[in-house]
């Protein structure tokens, strides 16, 4: 099992910078993947950004050059610079075993809202 408590959202202006940071407990050891992905009002969950243990990392189209992720074994920090209202969102750290779907594991999310 893996738990995932992740800290850092609130409100900010627009072109302002936000940190979020997600820490993961349990059966650490056998995640390979973690990341983020945000749900925004009214639409689908998108992918933010993922790294694995080795430190490859994809993010998505809508924020590369504005976001960066980094890891420190099961930590994970998201740095969010340039945000714009289309930024706002639920934001959720997310963790892969590879073992399957039922090895994916989600945080509660947290809220980042971007006021223009």
């Amino acid at each position: 099992q893996v738990q995932l408590v992740e800290s850092g959202g609130g409100l900010v202006q627009a072109g302002g910078s936000l940190r979020l940071s997600c820490a993961a407990s349990g059966s650490i050891s056998s995640i390979n993947i973690m990341g983020w992905y945000r749900q925004g009002p009214g639409k689908q969950r998108e992918l933010v950004a993922v790294i694995s243990r080795g430190g490859i990392i994809n993010y998505g189209d809508s924020v590369k050059g504005r976001f960066t992720i980094s890891r420190d074994n099961a930590k994970i920090s998201l740095q969010m610079s340039s945000l714009q209202p289309e930024d706002t969102a639920d934001y959720y750290c997310y963790a892969k075993r590879p073992l399957g779907a039922e090895y994916d594991y989600w945080g509660q999310g947290t809220q980042v809202t971007v006021s223009s």
